[in-house]
């Protein structure tokens, strides 16, 4: 019996072991962008991985001017917000219709969507762009946040839909009984059990989303619209680039994220947790 204990706290100090070693190697490329975020240009270029010899915030200054921080923040953050509202409310409404009719189309359409999840966009790209020209919906907010919704909402329909056909029906029942309509039954009685799932759905979206780079690359032009990933691609010069640049830029554009993931962790780990039970 110990030495069966003995094994298996050796097992778990080599899976820690592990995890640490991976925790390590995704964080060196994000403490290196940090690192050299401080220092001059010309200190990048003689040696990227060397402590900063002076603090220097001046890449931060000039970043903020060069990208227009504040109006870029605003731009990601208007497509960002209503991508993540609209797919959440579609795909709970979705996820409820799928749940709860047991159709034989119902069970189509829901591996359609799933099925959809492993098209990757490079290969609908060019025709995108091409039917968003015709329309003249190129240069606009509005349809990024449209695309992000049809480009999203299969996985959020998925994870919702398992989440709540593990609710029992005989809540629906009651509420029916109470005198509730469907609308009502689903966003007042299912939607707020839905918390912690959604708080998942919803960090995924955010972080796929805010630091995206291609759609909108390829579908605002103008610099009033770009987001913050396109503005910090602007300082690539063709034949130069001022790392101390990138790097505060870099800095600067993940770290709304960073902060939203540090406030909704403790949710996002109830979902998985959750999602896995059910």
């Amino acid at each position: 019996m110990r030495k069966q204990q003995i094994r298996i706290k050796s097992g778990q100090i080599v899976i820690y072991a592990l995890f640490t070693l991976l925790l390590i190697l995704f964080l060196i490329p994000f403490f290196l962008v940090l690192l050299n975020s401080f220092k001059a240009n010309k200190e990048i270029i003689l040696d990227p991985l060397s402590f900063p010899q002076v603090i220097n915030l001046q890449g931060y200054a000039k970043a903020f001017t060069a990208m227009n921080y504040l109006g870029t923040f605003k731009n990601s953050l208007i497509i960002t917000v209503f991508s993540i509202v609209f797919i959440i409310l579609f795909a709970v409404m979705c996820a409820y219709f799928f749940a709860r009719n047991n159709w034989k189309i119902n069970k189509i359409l829901f591996m359609i969507m799933v099925a959809s999840m492993i098209i990757p966009f490079q290969t609908i790209m060019i025709p995108i762009v091409k039917n968003f020209a015709a329309i003249n919906a190129v240069d606009n907010i509005f349809m990024v946040v449209v695309f992000y919704v049809g480009a999203h909402i299969s996985m959020a329909v998925f994870m919702f839909q398992g989440f709540i056909k593990s609710i029992p029906v005989e809540l629906d029942e009651a509420a029916t009984i109470d005198g509730c309509n469907h609308f009502q039954i689903l966003f007042r009685v299912i939607f707020p059990l839905l918390k912690p799932i959604i708080s998942t759905v919803a960090v995924l979206d955010i972080l796929a989303i805010w630091n995206d780079f291609l759609l909108p690359y390829i579908l605002l032009q103008s610099n009033r619209l770009k987001t913050l990933p396109l503005m910090t691609y602007s300082f690539f010069g063709q034949y130069s680039v001022d790392y101390s640049l990138v790097c505060s830029g870099l800095i600067m554009s993940i770290l709304p994220v960073i902060i939203i993931y540090a406030f909704l962790q403790k949710q996002i780990i109830d979902g998985v947790v959750a999602g896995a039970i059910k």
